[in-house]
């Protein structure tokens, strides 16, 4: 079976850094699996933010995670810090991927790579909802500027 392999783009209009605690090493001595989507969670988080939204809130619609991917390329460790960075590609109708990358700040090392599939939702009615106009264009926007 051919393993999994994500594309990203070379640049990114968003980047983070968050640092891999304790509690997120497993017994293995390396970041866990699971710890790293916690990790991509709160990147994603800090992308709507920049954008001037919440996941719960942009222009009056929330976002679900229809799917997740991710490659591993590296271990991470206890203390080290993590630049994610991450886009919005892939548009259609209701949704759109968000693709990032995970680096080990200090020496650059790719830890992980992936794409989280999401879809617009609108709460107040519990329906799909198309992706607002102005997300995608200042996803465009921020990604030009880098």
């Amino acid at each position: 079976m051919p393993r999994l392999k994500i594309d990203v783009p070379d640049r990114f209009g968003f980047s983070t850094e968050l640092q891999v605690y304790y509690v997120f090493i497993n017994e293995s001595g390396h970041l866990d699996n699971a710890q790293l989507l916690a990790l991509v969670s709160e990147a994603r988080e800090r992308f709507f933010n920049a954008l001037g939204y919440t996941q719960t809130n942009v222009e009056n619609v929330g976002v679900l995670v229809s799917d997740a991917a991710v490659q591993y390329l590296s271990e991470a460790f206890h203390g080290e810090t993590l630049t994610f960075e991450m886009t919005a590609n892939d548009f259609n109708k209701y949704g759109c991927d968000l693709v990032w990358r995970a680096r080990e700040q200090a020496s650059g090392r790719e830890v992980a790579r992936g794409k989280t599939g999401i879809v617009f939702f609108d709460y107040a009615v519990r329906q799909v909802a198309p992706v607002p106009r102005a997300f995608s264009d200042k996803v465009a926007a921020l990604d030009a500027a880098a």
